[in-house]
């Protein structure tokens, strides 16, 4: 049970932040209110990573801010660091 409910999570996650960078990319165009860079990223720490990677080559959004690229990529290799520490069963 712990694991299907950490998959919903994993999966609802991506979804609204997928969702989210894709309304960002709509306002942007109509030049209105926009979503904050920190929500983004925030959705991106807590396990939206594929989701925002995926909508930013959907949507190409924020693909050419080079600021966006290197806080989305340290986020990434922080996770990517914890999850190999865990699977070495150093935490």
């Amino acid at each position: 049970m712990p694991m299907e409910i950490f998959l919903l999570y994993f999966l609802f996650i991506n979804i609204i932040v997928f969702i989210l960078a894709g309304y960002d990319k709509y306002q942007a165009r109509k030049n209105k209110r926009r979503i904050p860079e920190n929500t983004l990223f925030f959705l991106q720490l807590i396990g939206g990573t594929p989701g925002l990677l995926t909508a930013m080559f959907f949507f190409r959004h924020k693909t050419s801010k080079t600021s966006f690229i290197i806080k989305f990529l340290i986020i990434f290799l922080i996770q990517a660091f914890l999850i190999y520490l865990k699977l070495s069963s150093k935490i």
